[in-house]
């Protein structure tokens, strides 16, 4: 019932901040910031990181995503957290071409100990992300929820249940499973 009472009030929020009410964007900042920093952590490589670290550009995104809100269909908390999440990851893949433009900042040392990637395993581990985003795109959008959720933001099975409106927490968690499954056979298939 928590969760319900939750998702009408992100709702309410939603409809005010889109009425350019301050505190309700900044509510809906609050209420949605931890879990997306949490998926978003580590997915800016050090390399592409200036000033600014992976926290506050998914707080800035999320400040400048609530401000436009208005094409946002609202059809539950999960659609609203997975609005949010490509938000952050297009901020983030903006922010990697905009590191790749811009010259080094400083010389290598030779002496120093590396303990970051090499090229080839940054090119596969930025494959592997692709090839997980375009399966996700591929799945049906109550799939795609259930994995965002359990994967991505770390829901529980409880929690999961109460959000896409599963009968009891052992349904939601087969639901996820299956959904993981299908998401598994899509990673597997060869693009094109």
């Amino acid at each position: 019932m928590k969760e319900r009472n939750e998702l009408h009030s992100s709702l309410t929020l939603l409809e005010r901040a889109r009425a350019g009410d301050r505190a309700a964007v900044e509510s809906l900042v609050a209420r949605h910031l931890p879990r997306l920093q949490r998926w978003a952590s580590g997915r800016l490589p050090r390399w592409a990181r200036d000033m600014a670290d992976t926290q506050d550009l998914v707080q800035e995104t999320l400040f400048q995503t609530f401000k436009r809100i208005e094409a946002f269909e609202p059809r539950g908390e999960g659609a609203l957290q997975a609005y949010l999440r490509q938000a952050v990851l297009n901020r983030i893949r903006e922010e990697l071409r905009r590191a790749k433009r811009r010259p080094p900042t400083s010389e290598l040392d030779p002496e120093a100990e590396g303990n970051a990637r090499s090229p080839l395993e940054e090119a596969i581990g930025q494959e592997a992300v692709e090839r997980y985003e375009q399966a996700l795109a591929r799945l049906r959008p109550t799939d795609r929820e259930l994995v965002v959720a359990r994967i991505e933001l770390g829901y529980t099975n409880q929690e999961i249940a109460e959000l896409l409106d599963k009968p009891t927490p052992n349904a939601a968690r087969m639901a996820a499973e299956r959904a993981i499954i299908r998401l598994a056979k899509e990673m597997g298939k060869t693009p094109g």
